[in-house]
């Protein structure tokens, strides 16, 4: 196998894994837009504080070592973003009701 070939499996392989990740946290998010619970929980909040502080590090590393692209790994950053974004928005909202 060429180093292209092997640079270009471990490109896919590290962008693979942080899209893991990232449908990991998705799904914490999701869970918690059904239940909708308070956002003044503070282990929930803490739990998908440390998942997105943890996944941006990753994300970071990966591209600093070449793994991935810096877009590719700013949008995987920033659709968790909105997503948890929305998420404290439609909590905001039952809390107003």
């Amino acid at each position: 196998m060429a180093s292209s070939d092997v640079m270009v499996d471990l490109n896919q392989k590290a962008l693979r894994l942080l899209q893991d990740d990232a449908s990991k946290i998705e799904k914490l998010i999701a869970i918690q837009m059904e239940n909708l619970a308070t956002r003044k929980c503070p282990l929930y909040e803490e739990v998908l504080d440390t998942q997105m502080y943890g996944f941006s590090r990753a994300v970071d590393f990966a591209v600093r070592a070449g793994l991935v692209e810096d877009g590719a790994g700013k949008l995987l950053i920033s659709q968790l973003e909105r997503n948890l974004a929305n998420l404290y928005e439609a909590m905001a909202k039952k809390e107003e009701a």
